[in-house]
């Protein structure tokens, strides 16, 4: 079976859960597809498929099948030498074969090549530059940094404006002269003349079939998909109002007209729709922000002259210059030059980085004082700046699991509300008599109860109630450096009760140095026992394998090669230098090779307990001398430990070191429960422990050497893997490597999982108290489309609160 690839598709169209429910179905009909999660919110589909069997059109003719349309981007490119008709075929033939672009077509006489494509999987620069992969240039004025699914979502809110604005010109003096007419405030010559019903009639029928249209278009669609969504709800019951009221205007039965009922009904839907368009707009306003931290030009050398080239145009390898206040274009190493760097929109860190040569450098940060020169390691989507963006549009587009009791009532919510409103009809009209002294009739009370029962229910806000919030509280957590990468992390993040902190680059900075040697006889010199070390730990990754190499350096010892090197996880390590066997680990290592410790045990124990890691060194099976190597604390991880404490938390710290070392370190930073002698490939078996005493445990690691531990946890948090965000496994990251971020991550998640349940609760309350209270005849239908209308916005709003997190 080949890899599995990922979509991710803009839909346009779609109103309450029903549509969601309706995308999902058609596209897991394609065959080859894993999974596909719609989100309303962002109105986004994510899918999962197997390439060999599924294809992007296949998924596009599914999605307008079910009636929805797909957000496309437009672009009219100029392209400099164009030959002959030979180029434009060889140009239209390279457009095409980019996954994303829909249409393309390239004009010879004007020298443009015009392209539709779906922004969510190609941008303008990738076209750009599969452009100049072709063998063609670009106009330079057609270089543009536009957001095309953002350009097709204003034009849809556009046209919501637009029909809200006819539905009130003709709405607003169809509800005076009705409202004036019942309430005796007309002459009596106007109030009863046969015209006026006319009047209101010609000005119902422009709402009720122009703005309206789009209720019933969708609501056919929605019928002819097999399911019922919102639109069915409003066209039933705006229809019944509206053609009950015809025969009236026309004289054929007495009675009451109630086409003000229908217009008042849609005109305040279109209302609320816009609304919430607008809001769901503000819910996604931290993806917009990252996107426009993409730089658009930079300065490269090239052939030894600094050139302005747009940023689709660099490539691996590029030397690019900064000056100061600029945006750094792409992901690189510095290697000239030194300055800060303000990387607070990428990591929340306020303070600037200082930046020198071998420094990383990211793509969309501000070079803040001095000329830096860098070359480029990374650019388009392989950016940092862009993966980020990429994780987090992936995580507001999957599903919380907290989610699925909506998705199983809205999928069932519309021919139940049906059924209510044909009971509510039969009961009224049949079984309860008309009260002395009514103004309407059996039939006329029977259907207007009808209708704001119709009109009432809103499967909109339980499908909005999870995704807004989680749109919301991920952006904010990219806003602050924390990358969250499913929704349901977030779920999960709220739910822990300990936390397990490991020792080595997440309390400490992972950068340990040698602080004291002891010499167990005289035989070997401090320079020689590192100068033994440091040759048998040649090459090494090791964090203290590196500190005692550093230490050679620093004494400008001379290495050897050494011979039969062989790693004890665990334990140590041991190789042959100069002819001498040398072990070199812990107390673990010499027990297993019964060497001798107690000599030296009892400064042993007082250096473990001033917080050094003792490595012990054996020469030739005899115990030649301890050195010790201290890790310094990292700035603010006290402080971030005492803050996951006051937000009720168990902080645990687990690490490879021997129980005094380790207690010594957790002293100096306030925690009381320590994980000592863990060996690598334990630390998963530790948090299944404490999961069985039934602790929902999260672990902060370094991403990639504590993986499985981090998997084995509920909820796995990486400390700072710089550029390389996709890299980390576990499914929240704290992109600036500060501890600090772990309460802000946890707190978040518990705001956003508070802010879901409230919608929720909201959602379910609204319609189980007032489609109750619409069926016993309490409330009048033009108030039940104003109530309806303020359900989804509160939804909306509230999820929105979010982003005033900090």
């Amino acid at each position: 079976m080949a890899d599995q690839k990922h979509l991710m598709l803009p839909i346009l169209g779609m109103t309450c859960a029903n549509c969601v429910a309706t995308v999902e179905r058609n596209l897991k009909k394609v065959d080859g597809v894993d999974t596909a999660n719609v989100n309303l919110s962002s109105e986004r589909a994510a899918v999962s498929y197997d390439p060999e069997r599924a294809s992007l059109g296949e998924f596009l003719d599914r999605v307008k099948r079910a009636g929805y349309d797909i957000a496309l981007g437009e672009a009219a490119l100029g392209i400099k030498n164009l030959a002959d008709i030979a180029d434009v075929s060889r140009l239209e033939k390279a457009l095409y074969a980019e996954e994303g672009v829909i249409e393309a077509y390239v004009n010879l006489a004007s020298e443009k090549a015009f392209i539709k494509y779906i922004p969510t999987i190609i941008s303008q620069n990738e076209l750009r530059r599969a452009i100049r992969s072709a063998g063609f240039d670009m106009l330079e004025t057609d270089i543009q940094m536009e957001d095309a699914e953002a350009k097709a979502r204003k034009e849809e809110i556009s046209q919501q404006q637009r029909m809200l604005i006819i539905g009130l010109i003709f709405t607003v003096p169809l509800f005076i002269l009705s409202m004036g007419r019942d309430m005796m405030m007309l002459p009596a010559a106007i109030a009863h003349a046969p015209w006026v019903d006319y009047v209101l009639w010609a000005m119902a029928t422009p709402v009720q079939f122009y703005v309206g249209w789009q209720y019933y278009s969708n609501g056919y669609k929605s019928i002819r998909n097999g399911s019922a969504n919102m639109d069915v709800l409003v066209a039933l019951g705006t229809s019944a109002a509206y053609f009950y009221s015809v025969p009236i205007a026309l004289g054929f039965i007495p009675g009451h007209s109630y086409f003000e009922t229908a217009a008042v009904i849609i005109t305040l839907v279109r209302l609320g729709k816009f609304l919430e368009a607008k809001a769901k707009g503000g819910a996604s306003d931290a993806i917009r922000k990252l996107m426009d931290l993409r730089p658009r030009k930079a300065n490269v050398v090239r052939d030894g002259i600094e050139i302005e080239v747009s940023v689709d145009q660099v490539e691996v390898g590029d030397l690019v210059l900064v000056h100061p206040g600029e945006k750094i274009p792409v992901d690189g190493v510095v290697v000239d030059g030194r300055s800060s760097v303000d990387e607070s929109m990428l990591t929340g860190e306020s303070l600037p980085v200082k930046k020198t040569a071998g420094d990383e450098v990211i793509g969309g940060t501000i070079n803040k004082l001095g000329l830096m020169k860098f070359e480029a390691t990374k650019i388009g989507k392989e950016t940092a700046l862009a993966q980020i963006i990429k994780l987090v549009e992936e995580a507001q587009a999957s599903k919380a699991p907290i989610q699925n009791l909506a998705d199983k009532i809205s999928a069932i919510f519309v021919p139940v509300v049906i059924l209510i409103a044909a009971v509510t009809f039969i009961t009224w009209y049949f079984f309860i008599p008309l009260s002395v002294g009514a103004t309407v009739g059996l039939f006329t009370r029977a259907l207007i109860n009808t209708v704001a029962v119709l009109v009432i229910a809103c499967p909109c806000a339980m499908g909005l109630a999870t995704p807004t919030a989680v749109m919301a509280g991920t952006g904010k957590g990219a806003e602050l450096g924390i990358l969250i990468k499913k929704s349901e992390s977030l779920e999960r993040a709220g739910k822990i009760n300990t936390i397990v902190l490991d020792k080595t680059g997440t309390i400490t900075r992972g950068q340990p140095a040698v602080t004291e040697i002891l010499l167990n006889d005289h035989t070997h010199s401090e320079d020689e026992i590192i100068r033994l070390v440091a040759s048998v730990e040649k090459g090494s990754e090791h964090p203290l394998g590196e500190a005692i190499s550093a230490e050679a350096n620093a004494r400008d010892l001379s290495l050897s090669e050494p011979l039969g090197f062989s790693a004890i996880a665990g334990h140590g390590v041991n190789a042959e230098v100069d002819g001498h066997d040398i072990l070199v680990g812990n107390r673990r290592l010499m027990e297993s090779y019964k060497i001798d410790i107690s000599p030296i045990e009892d400064k042993l124990v007082n250096m473990e307990e001033a917080a050094n890691t003792a490595i012990l060194v054996a020469v030739d099976n005899q115990l030649a001398g301890v050195i010790g190597v201290a890790d310094t604390i990292k700035e603010g991880s006290s402080e971030a430990i005492s803050q996951l404490k006051s937000i009720g938390l168990d902080v645990v710290m687990m690490t490879g070191d021997n129980h005094r070392t380790a207690k010594a370190i957790a002293e100096q930073v306030g925690i009381n429960q320590v994980l000592a002698e863990v060996l690598p490939g334990d630390k998963a078996g530790e948090i299944k422990k404490l999961q069985a005493e039934g602790q929902t445990v999260a672990m902060v690691g370094d991403g990639i050497n504590d993986a499985p531990a981090l998997a084995q946890a509920d909820i796995g948090i990486a400390i700072g893997t710089g550029t390389d965000i996709a890299m980390a496994s576990a499914p929240v990251v704290l992109i600036s490597g500060d501890l600090r971020g772990a309460p802000k991550a946890i707190a978040l998640s518990r705001k956003t999982l508070r802010t879901i349940k409230q919608n929720l609760f909201w959602a379910f309350f609204y319609n189980t108290v007032l489609i109750p209270a619409a069926a016993l005849g309490l409330l009048n239908p033009m108030l039940a489309a104003g109530a309806m209308s303020f359900s989804s916005i509160f939804v909306v709003t509230n999820s929105i609160r979010l982003r005033r997190f900090k």
